[in-house]
C-alpha cells in the first residue's frame, strides 16, 4: 500500500474537519474587513491573496502555517476580498490551529483571538518554558 505524502499542511488536516464558512459564501460576505482590522493600518491585509492549493482556491493562515481551502465559487474580480474574509472568519472564530496553541505557548500577554478581538481572553501572562521529565539542560547552556 502506497503511503500518502503531503508537501503542505492544510487547516482541515490540523483540525480534522472543515468549517461552514469555507463552504458558504453567505457566511463571510458581510464581513467588514475595515471594521474587523485592528488600528488604522490595513497594510497586513494587502499581503493576503487568493492562492491555489492542491487545485483548490485557498488562503494562507500565517498563525498556523497552513492553507484554508475555499469550496464556494468566488465572483470574478473579488478573489482577494473573499480570501481575506474567509481568513478573518477563521481567525475571529478561534478555529486557527495557531490561535489554539496560544494558551499554552504564548510568551507575552496578548488577546487570544488577536488584536481584532479585544474582548477575547488575555493569554501569555504566566508563560514558563516547557520541561521534559528526566531531562536536564547540558552544563554551560
Amino acid at each position: 500500500m502506497a503511503e500518502t505524502r503531503h508537501v503542505t499542511i492544510d487547516a482541515e488536516q490540523l483540525a480534522g474537519r472543515s468549517y461552514p464558512y469555507q463552504h458558504d459564501m453567505a457566511l463571510v460576505e458581510r464581513i467588514d474587513l475595515v471594521a474587523a482590522t485592528p488600528g488604522p493600518d490595513l497594510n497586513w491585509l494587502e499581503d493576503i491573496h487568493l492562492l491555489v492549493e492542491e487545485g483548490m482556491p485557498a488562503v494562507f493562515d500565517r498563525y498556523s502555517n497552513s492553507f484554508l481551502k475555499i469550496y464556494f465559487d468566488i465572483p470574478p474580480g473579488r478573489e482577494d476580498e473573499f480570501a481575506r474574509k474567509v481568513l478573518m472568519a477563521h481567525l475571529q472564530s478561534g478555529n486557527s490551529y495557531g490561535i489554539a496553541l496560544k494558551a499554552k505557548h504564548c510568551k507575552f500577554p496578548q488577546h487570544m483571538l488577536g488584536p481584532w478581538d479585544e474582548s477575547s481572553e488575555i493569554v501569555g501572562r504566566d508563560w514558563k518554558p516547557p520541561t521534559m521529565a528526566g531531562w536536564e539542560k547540558p552544563s554551560g547552556h
